[in-house]
This record gives C-alpha cells, sequence and structure tokens, in this order.
C-alpha cells in the first residue's frame, strides 16, 4: 500500500516532521511518502496562502496518479483543495481536519480545537460546521505561533501551546484537543502525557484512516460531484492544469 503525505507549503523541513507523524502509524507492508508541491507558499495562514496551496496539492496528485498510490493525505488543517484533489483521483484523499474530527469524535462527547494564528479560526469553524461537528466542538483557541515558528523553536511553542490547551480544557470542559497545524505533529505524544487527555494529530488521524479505507476497498465515488470534472481548455499561467482530453 502506497500512501502519499502532501504537505501543502513549501517547507522541507515540516515535510519531514509530517513524514515522521505519519511513519508512526504506518504498518507493515505501508509505503509512506511525503511530499511537499513544486510551487506553493512556504507556509499557510491565511486564505491566499490556502487557494495558492491548493493548485500544488492538485499537481501531486496528478503525479501520484502516475504513480500508482492508494491514497493521499492532505498535510494542512485548512484541508485546502480537498474537494477538487477528489475529483481527480477515485483513491481515498483524507483531509487531516477532517480526519482527526471523526477521531476526537470516538474519545468523548467533546473536543476543543488549539491552533496556531487567530486569524486562522475562521477557517476552523468553516470546516467543523461543513463537516457536521458543531455540536461536538466546544472551542477554538490560539497560540499566536506562526507556522514556521513551530520548526525553528519547538520549545517555546511546545510552552504556548501546552498552556493555551490546559486553558481550554479548563474553561470548555472538553474531553479531547485536536491540534490545529499539520506542523504540531511531534508534539502530541507529549501534549498527551501533560494534559492526561486524548489529543490528537491528525496527520495520524488521516493516515490511520486512509489504510483503513485502501484494505476495505473503498474508493472515492465518481458517480456524482467527485466524477472527473469535464475537460475543458485552461489558459494562461494554468495551462499546464488542462485535463486529459481538452484542447489547449
Amino acid at each position: 500500500m502506497k500512501i502519499k503525505v502532501i504537505n501543502p507549503n513549501t517547507t522541507e523541513a515540516m515535510t519531514q516532521s509530517i513524514k515522521h507523524a505519519a511513519l508512526l502509524v504506518a504498518e507493515d507492508g505501508t509505503t509512506i511518502e511525503a511530499v511537499s508541491p513544486r510551487m506553493g507558499p512556504v507556509s499557510i495562514e491565511s486564505h491566499y496562502d490556502e487557494a495558492l496551496a491548493s493548485l500544488g496539492v492538485l499537481d501531486e496528485i496528478r503525479r501520484g496518479e502516475d504513480e500508482g498510490t492508494d491514497s493521499y493525505v492532505i498535510a494542512c488543517f485548512g484541508d485546502p483543495g480537498l474537494d477538487a484533489a477528489r475529483e481527480l483521483t477515485s483513491a481515498p484523499v483524507l483531509g487531516i481536519a477532517e480526519a482527526a474530527f471523526h477521531a476526537a469524535s470516538f474519545t468523548g462527547r467533546s473536543f476543543g480545537i488549539v491552533t496556531t494564528l487567530s486569524r486562522t479560526l475562521g477557517r476552523a469553524r468553516d470546516l467543523v460546521d461543513a463537516y457536521g461537528f458543531s455540536k461536538l466542538c466546544v472551542s477554538y483557541a490560539a497560540c499566536e505561533i506562526p507556522v514556521l515558528a513551530l520548526e525553528n523553536d519547538p520549545q517555546t511553542c511546545y510552552r504556548k501551546l501546552e498552556t493555551e490547551s490546559k486553558k481550554v480544557l479548563a474553561e470548555s470542559g472538553a474531553d479531547s484537543i485536536v491540534l490545529g497545524c499539520a506542523g504540531m505533529a511531534g508534539m502530541c505524544q507529549r501534549l498527551t502525557e501533560a494534559l492526561h487527555v486524548p489529543v490528537i494529530d491528525g496527520v495520524e488521524a488521516a493516515v490511520s484512516l486512509a489504510q483503513a479505507l485502501v484494505r476495505m476497498k473503498i474508493r472515492t465515488s465518481t458517480t456524482g460531484e467527485f466524477a472527473l470534472p469535464p475537460a475543458k481548455p485552461v489558459v494562461g499561467l494554468l495551462q499546464p492544469f488542462t485535463l486529459d482530453g481538452a484542447d489547449s
């Protein structure tokens, strides 16, 4: 089984941290390919960043289809390009936010999200609503940590993450914590031990679920919304994204 884990930003150090988290739950016979796109922002902290990063994600999905990939994980908490990616392949495609919410729902009646910057909290709320977890998510909090600081100053970031998580648990009564950034994956186990509640890293959750779906031979439906998009010309800088069968 081959799972392609796509870090939608272009920071290679973070891609390697994400790969390490994925390998923690990889089963015998599972190959993890962790990649950054060939283009895109170095970190994702805004709607603009997500829009740019989505193109790199789609490029990696198309490349993965030529490489015999069995499943894909989009390792950014905004799940950028997730729906579009599901149109390009019938292999399971999982976003780490959606996977983390599902995992958290198995651990108790409620969870809180602790993420990086407060400007991303709106996106987290949107995803919780879209995925149907509004009744379970009881708290949204940010540590005011820039994404790249997770790689450059992990100890300071961990302390802020632990402090904010304790505050969420005390004030909301959440049963678990969902980490709101793929770059936090390496802090998950330490935080679990410190808080004494389940702490869910979306990378591990998504890879685990991806393996289960492949084993069960469950694929993305191609009969409706996620059918291959109609072929049509794409012009200008995006011409390389023209689908096969369309005149360029």
